[in-house]
């Protein structure tokens, strides 16, 4: 029964589905993230299972339980909680070796996501399908809900040549899908040929909002804390590229951002002065911890979003990152690029967006670009949805 709440892939699995995984030995893909409406992790409801064995866990970026930073590249080891083997797929490989797959007959996959192409689990999931397809292994998607919801499509579509582990696929920035729609999507719009098979959720109604689900909200990541961190992270983490603080090393990573150089009264004026639909931006002082400007007094703007039915956060983000460039042109700096291409550039999919924030164009004029490529999009994925959109 629902219960008023959304029932997730992870309790159905256990209460609908076991035939899936009855008599096998089971892979998970999880981190701390992975757990029933109870905050309690799939991985311990497996091991504890009759019927089944756990035989590997397989971890993402921030590891298994969480306690690794973002970036930090991880070993295996065992699993203090249950004892049963991790493998790290954020190492020194991001897919399953054969090695690691050895012993497996079924992995499975129960993770939250937080619906922008630029989070890394979507890449780790599909990778993992390749590999699985590789030697026959069933994929089973243990589905939860995209906090952003599934009813709006946001960005470019990523370009091919900027493909990386922040954007692999030509998809755009919020996809409005869950990871279900998305493994299903990724296994044939990309020839994956995993054997795949989606746990759905029951009783998610694709418009709302996450508090609407009646799930607690567990951070998937470290700078993630809260639900209104993942409504503006679409767009707010575009000035992880830039010389702008981001808000990580702050209670509020990605809903404030700053520097040093920046005026918050001003820039927040400024940004208030656009009338952008659903939000509003209100100055902030912060010192960070860590990461950029730490240790260092910043002045900036904190978003708040005051509707989220019509805040979209891929434009606010953009138009912060364009109004301080134009009001501090001799202070703010694009992230020096690593290997050729600008972190910014990795985010955006393309060069174009940054190249065309130098030239002035307004962002709306960006996004009215972006929309024949969303409606593709949106045709595309029609024949992979699992849930009915209004």
């Amino acid at each position: 029964m629902n219960h008023g709440r959304t029932v997730l892939g992870c309790e159905r699995l256990l209460e609908e589905e076991f035939g899936l995984i009855e008599g096998r030995r089971v892979g998970l893909i999880t981190n701390h993230s992975g757990v029933d409406s109870r905050l309690r992790a799939t991985a311990d409801h497996l091991h504890r299972a009759n019927g089944v064995e756990l035989v590997g866990l397989f971890g993402p970026e921030h590891g298994i339980r969480g306690d690794a930073a973002d970036g930090e590249k991880l070993g295996g080891g065992r699993d203090g909680r249950t004892g049963v083997m991790v493998h790290s797929l954020y190492g020194q490989s991001r897919q399953p070796t054969p090695e690691m797959l050895e012993g497996v007959e079924v992995m499975l996959i129960d993770i939250q996501d937080v619906g922008a192409r630029f989070y890394t689990y979507l890449y780790t999931m599909s990778l993992a399908m390749a590999a699985c397809a590789g030697r026959g292994i069933p994929f089973v998607v243990l589905d939860r809900p995209n906090p952003l919801g599934g009813g709006v499509l946001e960005g470019n579509i990523l370009d091919p040549a900027f493909a990386s582990f922040v954007g692999k696929y030509p998809i755009p920035v919020r996809y409005g899908m869950s990871m279900g729609e998305m493994a299903r999507f990724f296994n044939g719009e990309y020839g994956i040929g995993a054997e795949l098979k989606v746990v759905w959720l029951r009783g998610w109604r694709v418009e709302g909002g996450w508090g609407e689900t009646g799930l607690p909200w567990v951070p998937p990541s470290p700078n993630i804390p809260s639900a209104d961190t993942a409504e503006v992270y679409p767009g707010m983490c575009f000035f992880e590229g830039t010389n702008v603080a981001e808000g990580r090393g702050t209670p509020k990573p990605f809903e404030q951002v700053g520097a040093p150089y920046i005026e918050g009264h001003v820039l927040a004026d400024a940004l208030n002065a656009l009338e952008l639909p659903g939000v509003l931006f209100r100055p902030v002082y912060f010192q960070p911890s860590a990461a950029k400007y730490a240790g260092q007094v910043c002045q900036g703007v904190q978003v708040h979003v005051v509707d989220r039915r019509v805040f979209r956060p891929l434009r606010a983000g953009l138009e912060a990152v364009a109004m301080v460039r134009k009001l501090w042109p001799d202070e703010f700096a694009w992230r020096v690029p690593q290997g050729g291409i600008h972190n910014f550039d990795l985010l955006a999919g393309t060069d174009q967006v940054r190249l065309a924030l130098d030239r002035g164009v307004p962002v709306a004029e960006l996004e009215e670009g972006w929309a024949e490529g969303l409606r593709a999009f949106g045709r595309r994925r029609e024949p992979y949805l699992l849930y009915s959109r209004d």
